[in-house]
């Protein structure tokens, strides 16, 4: 844990301060979502101001909002943070609106603010997500170009916790052979 909060502290001291990103990528489990609060927690105690967004949530908002007339404010709340978290990036396809989103976003972002992006894909398939070539290569290039890259690995940690609640919680119960009702000294 120690390593991880040097490397917390560098990461966010560094990145947001140089306008750089972050790519967290690993598979389920593996903490990332919970290792990129903790980096936006750091930030903003280090006074930078931060806006969290799971991923298919701001699309949806994205989308809702070009309809309802909201849609300049939130975009104006993306793009002006210090640090943008986009936790949970692909598995799915994104759309034509989304991609034209996405690229104004990271476009007036690039220079001016940080990124930080968790997903279960690797960097090299994220052209895939965006699904268009030509502005697939726009948005990467603003995203990946100047980013850390943290591949994280190991086993789920709900997995581990999940077994662990599992074991602490059975308790075998000693039952009489011949009525299968418990012992008296069984009860408590």
């Amino acid at each position: 844990m120690r390593a991880l909060s040097r490397l917390g502290g560098a990461v966010v001291a560094d990145h947001v301060a140089d306008h750089r990103n972050v790519l967290l990528t690993g598979p389920c489990g593996v903490g990332k979502s919970w290792l990129s609060c903790a980096l936006a927690q750091k930030a903003c105690r280090d006074g930078y101001t931060v806006h969290y967004a799971r991923v298919p949530r701001l699309f949806a908002d994205l989308d809702l909002a070009h309809g309802d007339g909201r849609f300049a404010r939130l975009f104006r709340i993306l793009v002006k943070v210090d640090l943008l978290v986009l936790d949970d990036w692909g598995p799915d396809r994104l759309s034509a609106s989304q991609r034209r989103d996405l690229m104004e976003i990271v476009e007036d972002r690039y220079g001016r603010g940080s990124i930080l992006i968790t997903s279960q894909l690797p960097t090299a398939t994220w052209h895939e997500v965006i699904g268009e070539p030509t502005l697939g290569d726009a948005i990467l290039d603003r995203i990946v170009h100047n980013a850390y890259r943290l591949e994280l690995d190991g086993p789920s940690v709900r997995k581990i916790k999940g077994s662990e609640e599992a074991a602490s919680t059975s308790s075998p119960v000693a039952t009489s052979a011949a009525d299968g009702k418990p012992t008296k000294a069984a009860k408590k």
